[in-house]
């Protein structure tokens, strides 16, 4: 099996200096590692850059968007290592740009670096390649002996190995006594040829709603030309309206062509609007829902639709549709 493995930096490839850790490890000792360890596939490795996954922003996913569009026609699989802050934006980015991927991709990193003796990273990248092999189109994480959808992936604890939930979503594959197990009716089917549509746009603002939170801060967010808003709110979908009318200025929001997105502050289960009085007047504002997604995959689909068209409308559909399982219609 081909494999292709591109670096990112984070954790995994850092080394520890004066200023903390920082992503630096010289890919030669990370091809003595992969030569030692995984003697089943041939592996070729590009760095693309050294980041720690902080400063991974919009740019960076185009540039790995781009790098696996033109690599993958060489490969069977593609391994993406990456720190682990901001690896499940990455992972919804990449499965909005690389539409169709006729391959795995699957995206990993550690918690801690592949130098320290007791590191997870071996063991991530073991299961990383087992699942680049496998045939499975699509993008995924490997983490912790488990395989999540790209965009159903959250990063839920900060440094125990278990770093990683599948959120809404049973994973796609595990490991147990029984080996390697994936669960092949979980995986979305490719839709139609691969494109690569990695236009991405950073004029989206999330908002955490507390209570209290003031309506004009909302027009401030308009000001500033943002073209997409999204809402974390309450429970199943609800969001202040007595003294402090913050459906109002959504409603204000949605008629100057500003996309607004309501989600839950909850990380399991769905909202839904339908439920209560505030859910509903909050529908008849226009806003859309983001039912069972993840804020990385409501975020990172957002600002991939608004690249896509100019059309309020158009783009208002593309959120809705269903391209790689994030959300449960």
């Amino acid at each position: 099996m081909r494999i292709l493995l591109l670096t990112t930096g984070g954790t995994i490839a850092s080394v520890e200096t004066t200023e903390g850790l920082v992503p630096s490890l010289d890919n030669s000792i990370l091809e003595r590692i992969v030569k030692i360890n995984f003697t089943d596939y041939d592996i070729t490795i590009k760095s693309l850059f050294q980041l720690d996954s902080s400063n991974i922003q919009p740019e960076e996913w185009q540039t790995i968007a781009k790098a696996i569009a033109q690599e993958y026609p060489n490969y069977d699989g593609i391994v993406l290592t990456h720190g682990t802050d901001t690896l499940a934006y990455t992972a919804s980015a990449l499965s909005f740009m690389l539409r169709n991927i006729p391959i795995p991709v699957v995206l990993t990193g550690s918690q801690l670096p592949l130098m320290d003796p007791l590191t997870d990273g071996i063991d991530n990248l073991r299961f990383a390649f087992k699942m680049a092999s496998s045939k499975r189109a699509g993008v995924f994480i490997a983490f912790n002996r488990k395989i999540i959808l790209g965009t159903r992936a959250v990063k839920t604890k900060t440094s125990t190995f278990d770093a990683f939930e599948s959120v809404n979503y049973p994973v796609i594959a595990s490991v147990t006594t029984k080996g390697f197990e994936i669960r092949d009716e979980y995986i979305p089917k490719n839709q139609g040829k691969f494109e690569l549509l990695d236009g991405i746009s950073d004029q989206v603002f999330l908002i955490k709603l507390t209570p209290g939170f003031q309506p004009n801060t909302l027009r401030h967010l308009a000001q500033l030309q943002y073209k997409g808003v999204i809402i974390e709110a309450f429970g199943a979908g609800g969001l202040h309206f007595v003294r402090r009318n913050l459906i109002a200025e959504l409603k204000e929001m949605v008629q100057q062509g500003i996309i607004v997105v309501v989600s839950s502050q909850c990380l399991f289960e769905k909202s839904d609007f339908s439920i209560y009085q505030v859910g509903r007047k909050t529908l008849e504002a226009g806003v859309i829902e983001a039912r069972d997604m993840t804020t990385e995959a409501t975020v990172t689909k957002l600002m991939w639709a608004l690249a896509q068209t100019t059309d309020p409308e158009e783009v208002a559909k593309k959120f809705k549709t269903v391209y790689f399982g994030e959300m449960t219609m």
